[in-house]
Order: structure tokens, then sequence, then C-alpha cells
């Protein structure tokens, strides 16, 4: 059964792996939206910047917590955490699921949505959805909801929180080290030039590329399952903005056929007896 959610709700969650995807629209205008995780502590913050796991850093280092990149669907696009709840450390109480939208306001991100499926099940419906609507518009990341324990088990609950100052604004709150314009994380006096990042410099926030984006292929990660129940594009080739085609079904049209019977196929040189007298006119 797939809960449909509500803001500040709150779902029981029995699967050891969950995948959870931020799908939303395509359009001309639309922006691109990445997901994002954060790991924090039993105080509420990131332990370290390897916390954060996002498109420059597309892997924790526990290997527990992931990107498998994105894809293009029959709904729209979509950008996907992945965490093994079963294997995150015991000193970590909460698993941030944020949307950024590399500047642009959400209000120009349509049908915002956040799904959580057992990643155990690859064709299994949704465990649970919750539809994300920024409360002014103007916010450019949203923690769109977090895994959290409770009681030694895990639960998921819908937050749909915006931030205005971007991705960085709020990794920032959640403990992050964030490089300021000239490149000095504040506070970190390191030497800048000598092309060694200092321990406290923070992650490159800079956006990359879309040819350069770490995909699900780049990252190392357990075997992949079938994408949430649509198979990969043919050859696995990206096209446009770094997605890769929706799979298609090639119809072939039915042949024509009269009253149930199939129509005669080449001409073999039959012919009609001729008729008796008992059709011949009088």
């Amino acid at each position: 059964m797939t809960h449909a959610m509500l803001k500040g709700s709150n779902v029981p969650l029995e699967a050891g792996t969950v995948r959870a995807v931020l799908r939303w629209s395509a359009g001309p205008g639309a922006p691109d939206v990445d997901a994002s995780a954060l790991l924090l502590g039993t105080d509420g913050r990131v332990r370290s910047d390897g916390d954060f796991v996002f498109y420059n850093q597309p892997r924790h280092p526990s290997g527990k917590v992931w990107r498998l990149g994105k894809k293009r669907v029959t709904e729209g696009l979509t950008d996907t955490v992945q965490t093994n709840l079963n294997g995150v450390e015991a000193d970590v109480g909460r698993v941030l699921i944020v949307a950024s939208a590399d500047g642009v306001p959400f209000s120009r991100v349509e049908d915002l949505r956040i799904l959580l499926y057992d990643a155990d099940v690859p064709d299994g419906d949704p465990l649970a959805y919750f539809d994300i609507v920024p409360e002014t518009g103007e916010e450019t990341a949203m923690i769109c909801g977090e895994l959290y324990r409770r009681g030694g088990s895990w639960k998921f609950r819908a937050l749909g929180e915006g931030y205005a100052n971007g991705l960085e604004g709020l990794a920032s709150d959640f403990g992050i080290s964030v490089e300021d314009p000239d490149g000095d994380a504040a506070g970190a006096g390191e030497q800048p030039g000598n092309g060694i990042e200092s321990p406290g410099s923070g992650p490159d926030f800079s956006r990359p590329s879309r040819a350069e984006e770490p995909t699900a292929a780049a990252v190392v990660a357990p075997p992949a399952t079938t994408g949430y129940g649509y198979p990969p594009a043919a050859g696995g080739a990206p096209a446009g903005y770094g997605y890769p085609p929706p799979a298609t079904v090639q119809r072939v049209p039915a042949q024509p056929s009269a009253y149930g019977y199939p129509q005669p196929v080449g001409d073999h040189g039959f012919r009609m007896p001729p008729m008796g007298p008992q059709f011949l006119s009088r």
C-alpha cells in the first residue's frame, strides 16, 4: 500500500534500503533539480563535511548513502538518493533528503514530488509519496523529508521546508563548511593557491556541467536494480540535459482482417468452379 503523505506526517519503514526519488515535470523553461542528502548526528548537525552527499560528492564515505543519478521517465525528470538504513552508523540520527534548483526559485518547479521505494523490490509500488509545495515560491532549496531513527527502527517524515539562500545556505545551517566568494572557508585560514585543500575548506559547490556530473554508472555502489520499474534507455546514452530518453514501445499496426478471417496471401491460381445449371438464368 502506498501512503499519500501530508506535510508533517510520518510513516514507518520496514525496508532495509530505501530509494528516495525526487520527480518533477519537464518542459520549456523548467529548471534543473538536484537531490542531496545530509547525515546528521544526535545533535542535529553533520559530524564532518563528508556527511554531505551531493552532485560533487555523490557517495558517503561509509558507502551507505549515495546518489543514483538522473533519469527521464514518462512522468518527467528524476534525481535519486539511496540509503542503506541497516548500515547507517549508529551515531547518525537523521538523513535529510534535499532538493535544490541551482539558484532558480521553486515557484518554477512544477509537480515536485518525493517518492520512497523499497530498493530490494525494484518493480514494486512506492512505499509513500509527498507532493512538495513551496511556501513562498522564492525558495531555491527544499528539505523534502527526513529518514530518522525511532525506537530502534526507521521512519520517514514529510517536511517541505524551504531556504531562499540555496543549497549552500541550507548546508551551512547544519554545520557544513561553506567557502566564501573569495574561495576561503570562514575561519579556515588555509593558504590559497597551493593546490591542497585544507581540512576546513568545505565542499566545492561549483555546479559541474552535464557532461561532467557523476552519474550512477560513475559511482561505485551495490549492484543496480531496474530504475523505479522503468527499463534503462538503450545503450545508456544520455540525451538532452544529461537525461536518457524514456523507454518507448514500438507499436506495429495489426493487419486488417475481414470479419475475423485472415486476408488471402498471394494468388495461387485458385478459381471458382463453373456454376451448375441450377444457377443459370432462365
